[in-house]
């Protein structure tokens, strides 16, 4: 069986890589992923001796996003989704300095990875969307990561438009920290993480505390409110057009916009 999640600890000792390894869907997040990539993430807290926790994918996309074959299936919509905001909440409010190594494609809950990390070192191949309202879904989650980082105005032109953002665009947005050429995408985010250790773990641990101590809300709550949007939105009528009009590559029919919600 496939091992998901591939977790390298060798190459530094306070660093860990972790690696989406289902290639051959573009490392699309099933339910099987993100709950593997949860727990990896988990056993990296834990071990006292970690500072720095990269998070990369194999082969040429970083991921796809939501596995919409698997979530074209209502029965389970509920518990992929609170095991996406389980898996945000882990990466979110990690002790770690957490980095993203993203090249290729990163869409939708994909993307989300990005937001969730402190870091986002991107290849210049990167291409990265949250193209939800084109599928009649709603980047609840991803949303309440999105905020803690870009302004307002950002945030609405990812999320609402769900257009194609470049490397260089997220960079200039503030999504992406730095860009680089594709071969030297890992060696940057190693460099990056070694950086990152030169601060004291404590520390660090407790700016990131405190960070989010200043949010508005805990992201905690925030992910717990959209989670109800989220749901929502994915066991809606329209979910089922979007979802179905991308596994048959074809333009989703609309009706109206609802009213009184």
């Amino acid at each position: 069986m496939t091992q998901l999640v591939l977790m390298v600890n060798d190459e530094d000792p306070l660093i860990s890589v972790l690696t989406l390894n289902r290639p051959e869907k573009r490392n699309a997040l099933s339910l099987e992923l993100i709950e593997r990539l949860t727990d990896a993430v988990n056993a990296c807290a834990s071990n006292p001796t970690r500072r720095v926790m990269i998070i990369k994918g194999n082969g040429p996309a970083f991921c796809s996003g939501l596995d919409l074959r698997e979530a074209s299936n209502p029965g389970g919509a509920e518990k992929s989704a609170e095991a996406l905001a389980r898996m945000y909440l882990a990466i979110g409010n990690s002790p770690l300095v957490t980095i993203a190594a993203a090249q290729g494609a990163a869409m939708g809950g994909g993307a989300g990875l990005l937001a969730a990390c402190d870091f986002v070192v991107a290849a210049d191949t990167l291409k990265l969307a949250y193209p939800e309202v084109k599928r009649g879904l709603v980047a609840a989650l991803v949303t309440c990561l999105l905020r803690r980082r870009l302004n307002d105005s950002a945030v609405r032109e990812l999320i609402l438009l769900g257009q194609t953002v470049a490397a260089e665009d997220a960079w200039k947005l503030g999504l992406v920290n730095d860009v680089v050429v594709a071969e030297e995408l890992t060696n940057a985010a190693m460099a990056l993480a070694r950086d990152a250790c030169a601060g004291a773990p404590g520390a660090i641990m407790r700016t990131k505390r405190l960070l989010d101590d200043l949010s508005a809300r805990p992201l905690e709550e925030d992910l717990r409110r959209a989670l109800h949007v989220h749901l929502s939105a994915r066991n809606s009528a329209e979910a089922a057009e979007g979802i179905a009009a991308f596994n048959e590559k074809r333009e989703p029919r609309w009706g109206a916009r609802p009213m009184g919600e």
